[in-house]
């Protein structure tokens, strides 16, 4: 029987469904890679308009303070003067379950935060995690249609998880921490967030730095161990929502601290770990957090649906001083965050009072669904024109990417084995309780999953540490 061949809409062959078109092996996605596009316009079309992933969430109001001085390494007003206060907006999430399910199931939480800047919203778009499963934006729709439901039994599927998982070794890492009681976090106070991805800052000098975002929760971390887990989900599936509704209504306002990692823009062409890779961390040893600010939960939402459901988040919302970097992922977010936001909300979701800016935004556009404002009035809708407004800015400019290399789809410059060492230092940090709860919960998803399937998987935690495999094994009564 002759093989099917993955094709695009339009019927044409797929060649590379692994790689996104890059400029270069470390340069960034171009915008004719309409493989990628085409997937991630349908995947963020797929649902009626529930959020397809983070459908379910809480999310309150706040300030971001200033406490350390980083204008060294960013021009961005926010970090302008120590005690300077921004008002913020953050939403908690869980990633795959839809509206209804679980706060407390096993699931990466989202932990995004709006800050109304002086110069414009600036958007960090993040997850508990300092990680992800995958690399490139390209997997981004088949990795999230494991964790949906099957089209006959509307079930949702480990055998499906795990088939992708056991084809894509970069997942290792990310499959640690979340199998791991961070896995199951005690609701959304009691964890970090991370920005995740590698953004860039801008300083005053036009100079131009790597960065990372960690907001390292003040309360402490605390995990529920799965039966707790499991227990809280029946008992209460909107446990972690509850929680923080109630400690802000209560005065008792959670806080975060702000750190950043800095890392100066030459670095990462000798740097051993490519610096643009989402599945893995910038050792701290190498370069060290950097304490930022404060930011404080202190209001609660009036209405949810106005605040919370229509909350629209996209790492696009930036501000002068902080950048993108060539991150694949974070390069297909770019396009597929705000184009889903579009689909739910509609074109001018960012007139909504929630998401609009508090400043004046003045660009020309002008109609669409849902424009509730004087759309525009009757002042000129295109530039340049006669009145010499809106004009450009100036200052706000970056400075030039060095990009070069031939278009192509390339793979993530990085050995075999680097995709298994941090999964492998990861394990060996966790104390011996630990270790055993991720091993009995790894091994609880993984039964009854194709013994095909378990076996290739079983090698990357070998790969990762020979005791992490061998542990798994056991648990699942496989002898090698």
């Amino acid at each position: 029987m002759k093989k099917k061949i993955l094709r695009m809409d339009n019927g044409k062959a797929v060649y590379d469904n692994q790689n996104s078109l890059t400029a270069g092996p470390r340069g960034p996605v171009l915008m004719q890679d309409i493989l990628l596009m085409e997937k991630l316009a349908h995947f963020d079309r797929e649902e009626i308009p529930e959020r397809i992933v983070h459908a379910k969430g809480a999310g309150a109001h706040g300030t971001f303070t200033v406490t350390n001085d980083i204008t060294a390494y960013t021009k961005a007003s926010i970090f302008s003067e120590i005690g300077k206060v921004t008002e913020t907006f953050t939403r908690f999430s869980t990633v795959g379950g839809e509206r209804g399910s679980a706060d407390t199931a096993r699931d990466p939480r989202g932990f995004a935060t709006k800050f109304y800047t002086d110069e414009g919203n600036w958007d960090l778009v993040g997850n508990n995690t300092p990680v992800f499963f995958i690399r490139d934006p390209l997997k981004f729709p088949d990795f999230i249609h494991t964790q949906k439901r099957l089209p006959d039994s509307n079930l949702k599927s480990n055998e499906m998880v795990w088939d992708f998982w056991s084809k894509s070794p970069e997942s290792l890492h990310q499959i640690t921490t979340l199998f791991s009681n961070r896995g199951t976090p005690d609701g959304y106070r009691h964890m970090n967030g991370y920005g995740s991805h590698t953004y860039s800052f801008i300083n005053g000098k036009n100079e131009r730095f790597w960065v990372k975002f960690h907001l390292k929760t003040v309360q402490g971390i605390k995990n529920l161990r799965s039966d707790e887990a499991v227990r809280l989900a029946g008992e209460n599936p909107d446990y972690a929502t509850q929680d923080l509704f109630e400690a802000i209504e209560a005065g008792d306002f959670p806080k975060w601290t702000m750190y950043v990692q800095i890392m100066p823009e030459t670095d990462a062409e000798s740097y051993p770990i490519n610096p643009f890779d989402v599945t893995k961390v910038w050792p701290h040893a190498d370069y060290p957090l950097i304490e930022v600010g404060v930011l404080e939960l202190n209001r609660n939402p009036e209405n949810y649906f106005a605040e919370v459901e229509q909350a629209a988040f996209s790492p696009t919302n930036k501000v002068p001083g902080i950048g993108f970097s060539p991150d694949k992922m974070l390069q297909g977010r770019l396009f597929s965050y705000p184009d889903t936001q579009r689909y739910r909300l509609g074109v001018n979701y960012n007139l909504l009072p929630i998401n609009r800016p508090k400043i004046e935004v003045e660009n020309g556009y002008r109609n669409g669904f849902m424009r509730f404002d004087d759309n525009g009035g009757n002042r000129p809708n295109y530039e340049p024109n006669a009145t010499g407004e809106p004009a450009e800015a100036a200052g706000v400019d970056e400075p030039p990417l060095k990009v070069c290399g031939d278009a192509d789809r390339y793979a993530y410059d990085s050995d075999e084995n680097s995709d298994f060492a941090q999964a492998g230092a990861l394990y060996r940090l966790m104390p011996k309780n630990e270790q055993e709860d991720l091993i009995n919960n790894l091994a609880g998803s993984m039964r009854g999953v194709r013994e095909e399937i378990v076996e290739t998987a079983l090698e990357f935690f070998y790969k990762a540490d020979s005791g992490y495999g061998s542990a798994l094994a056991k648990k699942l009564g496989i002898t090698r």
